[in-house]
């Protein structure tokens, strides 16, 4: 038995994680061609680098089968139910930031906070029949937050493409979606309410809950906490 640490497999996020590590004296590395998913790690042993989306690595945690794991918390928080009784997070990486708002159409000049957005979702269902289409990937964590925030007259829409052309191609009528500068969607004339968002994400470090572990693992992960100051 190892400890297995779960990263991205691909783009930014796996560059900037290795380097994140390297700077703590373990390196990680990619084995292989780019679609193999091996690895190596070096600087500790007992552990083995599992290369993963960052969109499995949630579940892999949750059901035991990686120890550690380096994702996004706004993937964390949408895809577990009751996340924190399943993983922990150790640390948080300082990259991959980004924000989990909602957006309307900038040409929706009396729609500022949820209150207006409120108002203007009873009168679209008043007007037209049926309720404002929102687009999102985020279904859990933005059903959660209109709750709180007291809009009631919507429906989510699943958005698996480009979230802020939705708006554009009529297939919703506001948005909810990661961003990190806005620019996207001020070029599709989208503005973001003026509220706090939904969630402030970054990459992060999770210890899974559930992993099982003997005496020499419970050693490693200790060592690896040490090593990585978390």
């Amino acid at each position: 038995m190892s400890i297995k640490l779960g990263v991205p497999s691909k783009g930014r996020l796996m560059e900037k994680t290795f380097d994140w590590f390297a700077t703590r004296g373990v390196v990680l590395s990619r084995t292989g061609s780019d679609r193999e998913y091996a690895g190596a790690v070096e600087g500790i042993d007992n552990v083995d680098l599992v290369l993963l989306s960052a969109g499995e690595i949630p579940r892999e945690l949750a059901s035991g089968r990686i120890h550690l794991g380096v994702t996004g918390n706004d993937l964390v928080q949408e895809k577990l139910v009751q996340w924190d009784q399943k993983v922990e997070p150790l640390a948080g990486l300082g990259f991959g930031r980004a924000d989990l708002i909602v957006a309307v159409p900038q040409c929706w000049v009396d729609v500022d906070t949820l209150d207006d957005l409120d108002g203007a979702a009873a009168a679209f269902r008043k007007r037209h029949g049926f309720r404002m289409r929102i687009a999102t990937k985020y279904h859990r964590l933005v059903r959660d937050y209109l709750r709180r925030g007291g809009v009631a007259d919507y429906q989510l829409v699943d958005s698996q493409g480009a979230t802020e052309g939705t708006v554009k191609n009529l297939t919703a009528e506001a948005i909810a979606d990661i961003t990190s500068t806005g620019e996207t969607l001020r070029a599709n004339h989208l503005k973001i309410l003026a509220e706090d968002p939904v969630l402030r994400s970054e990459a992060t470090l999770f210890r899974s809950r559930s992993a099982p572990m003997a005496g020499a693992d419970r050693d490693t992960i200790s060592e690896l906490r040490i090593k990585l100051g978390v």
